[in-house]
């Protein structure tokens, strides 16, 4: 349960982290409405668009970081709360409900004022990620603020990086597609192993990195080879890996089911919400990595930060360890496309939707209160296409052990090769939390706990210690949360903690965060000197593209360490241990 982020008609005074239920949604005042106005006039002058063109081809870096203060200058809506969030209130832009908070330091939130500069003076496909917290505080039924995490960047609709909650005893609680994303349950697993660094030589290092190519398909279009029927695909769309296992043990050994969320089944999944066009791309891409920032990697553990966190994670320094970055591929992308469609769909047409531009929200926002029957079917889609991603993570999680096993001439089970635990990154879910209650008078109001639907887009749930629904060997010491890093840099493993559970509903950073367009990493950078660059770091790398690996240059990305300790010094995780790439294999 958690007291998480305060939101009010006005602004929060930054003493005031919990949400006031009785002022979300009311209209707005005389003197906001006037400053609205006067925001707006300044948004469309040229003093802003010089100013934005100017930030936008200046390098972030340390030394610039006064920068930082004089693009927040250029907001009256926007302005630190500390040195790790920044609060963009209420009248930023219009129809907001409640404030926006982002998680960023200095030099993170100096590339977010690029993006803004980058969007002002050329044009986006997406709104710059500033001004999506602030679209997203418009979302009928919102409660405490919009926010952002560290590894923020634009997207559909939320930008990448967004959480926000809305409270389902309000019957216009809205639940939103561009809240969940196209890729949905992309998540990361890690398996751990017994083998030590030093136990793997090079010969070994190079054959692991070749089976693994081998074995996994890879690539845009990759087909899987995994044996598949419809009956058994709708199987696993609602029954997730608890169907796995029976169908299929020497895959989905019983003690992988224990260390994922949901124990790798969202309940109220139902596969007849899930189109026939879904279910085909579904049944030819189970277990297949894809391409774009989806990877399976070797690491080896270069550092623990807390000892008895990593002892119950069963990981030490100098492990051996694997990392599966997958998502739900074709068949999440159709459940959300065909949604969309349908939201937008409603929502123009006057059918209790607020898609189209309607109640408030941008199109990329469409959303349906989340009570109605296309709010229910959504989500029982959304639960399918989140069991096929478990599943499929699953299956290549196999792959890994088998390439393993060939490699190293040992059973996976010899090896000890078991689940360290399985997150989330793109999902909608419904959870209680604590949240304060306006009291009719100054005071900060009654706690209640709420059901609430918990968005969560390029953001990972991060419960605390004790909470009932981690495993047992977990209650200690808080949720594994798993961070990927950029290609070639390391990945982290977190735990969640308490402020995280009062203050972002549980919620904390899911990966480094683009830096860059895709456009714009081949412009900065070519493929052959990413490769080039990870020979020289001795990371093995085999690409199914070797043309787009340019498109996931550590350049393109955010310094990950930055995006860490930012969520470490806002206190919404603790650092267990730091992973190190060895070898990468990705489409």
């Amino acid at each position: 349960m958690s007291e998480a982020g305060g939101s009010s008609s006005g602004g929060v005074a930054p003493s005031d982290p919990v949400p006031e239920l009785g002022e979300v949604g009311k209209p707005m005042r005389k003197k906001d409405k006037k400053a609205l106005k006067k925001h707006e006039k300044m948004m469309r002058s040229k003093e802003l668009r010089d100013a934005m063109k100017d930030l936008a081809v200046h390098e972030v870096s340390n030394e610039r970081i006064s920068g930082l203060e004089a693009g927040l200058e250029i907001f009256p809506h926007v302005f630190k709360l500390d040195e790790s969030r920044v609060l963009v209130q209420r009248g930023f832009q219009p129809n907001m409900r409640t404030d926006g908070v982002i998680f960023a330091n200095g030099p993170l939130m100096a590339q977010l004022l690029q993006e803004l500069g980058h969007a002002s003076s050329d044009g986006a496909a997406f709104s710059p990620a500033l001004r999506q917290v602030a679209d997203v505080a418009a979302l009928p039924g919102i409660i405490g603020q919009s926010m952002a995490m560290p590894d923020v960047h634009s997207g559909y609709g939320f930008p990448i990086g967004g959480v926000a909650a809305v409270n389902l005893d309000d019957p216009q609680a809205a639940v939103s597609p561009g809240g969940v994303g196209f890729d949905i349950n992309c998540g990361v697993r890690l398996l751990r192993t017994d083998l030590l660094e030093q136990d793997v030589n090079a010969v070994q290092l190079d054959a692991l990195a070749q089976r693994l190519f081998e074995l996994i398909p890879l690539g845009v279009g990759a087909k899987s080879d995994y044996p598949l029927d419809r009956r058994a695909l709708e199987g696993m769309l609602e029954g997730g890996m608890r169907y796995l296992h029976e169908r299929d043990p020497d895959t989905c050994w019983a003690e992988d089911v224990e260390f994922v969320e949901e124990r790798g089944c969202m309940a109220g999944a139902d596969h007849t919400l899930v189109s026939t066009r879904a279910k085909a791309r579904g049944l030819a891409q189970m277990g297949s990595l894809g391409s774009g920032n989806h990877y399976v990697e070797v690491q080896v553990v270069d550092e623990v930060f807390d000892e008895a966190a990593a002892e119950a994670m069963g990981l030490r320094r100098g492990q051996v360890v694997a990392m599966v970055h997958s998502g739900s591929r074709g068949l999440g992308h159709q459940v959300c496309s065909d949604f969309l469609r349908l939201m937008e769909k409603q929502g123009s047409g006057g059918g209790g939707g607020h898609g189209g531009g309607h109640g408030g929200v941008t199109k990329q926002l469409s959303c349906v209160p989340a009570a109605s029957k296309l709010g229910r079917d959504y989500l029982s889609a959304m639960a399918a296409a989140a069991n096929f991603a478990f599943c499929s993570r699953t299956v290549l999680a196999w792959q890994v052990r088998e390439a393993f096993e060939k490699t190293f001439r040992k059973s996976a089970r010899e090896l000890g090769m078991t689940v360290v635990y399985d997150v989330s990154h793109n999902i909608a879910k419904k959870e209680e939390h604590t949240v304060a209650c306006a009291s009719g008078g100054d005071g900060p109001g009654e706690l209640r706990r709420l059901p609430l639907l918990v968005h969560r887009k390029g953001a990972t749930r991060a419960y605390p210690p004790g909470h009932p629904d981690l495993p047992a060997r977990y209650r200690d010491i808080g949720q594994p949360v798993l961070i990927g890093g950029s290609m070639g840099t390391c990945s982290y493993v977190l735990t969640g903690t308490e402020e995280a559970m009062r203050h972002t509903f549980a919620s904390t950073c899911h990966g480094a965060g683009r830096a860059m367009s895709r456009g714009e990493a081949k412009r900065a950078v070519t493929s052959k000197q990413v490769i080039a660059e990870m020979a020289r770091l001795g990371i093995r790398m085999h690409v199914a593209t070797p043309s787009l690996v340019a498109e996931e240059a550590a350049q393109a990305y955010k310094d990950v360490s930055e995006v860490i300790e930012t969520c470490v010094a806002a206190g919404i995780s603790k650092k267990t241990a730091r992973l190190r790439p060895l070898a990468v294999v990705k489409g």
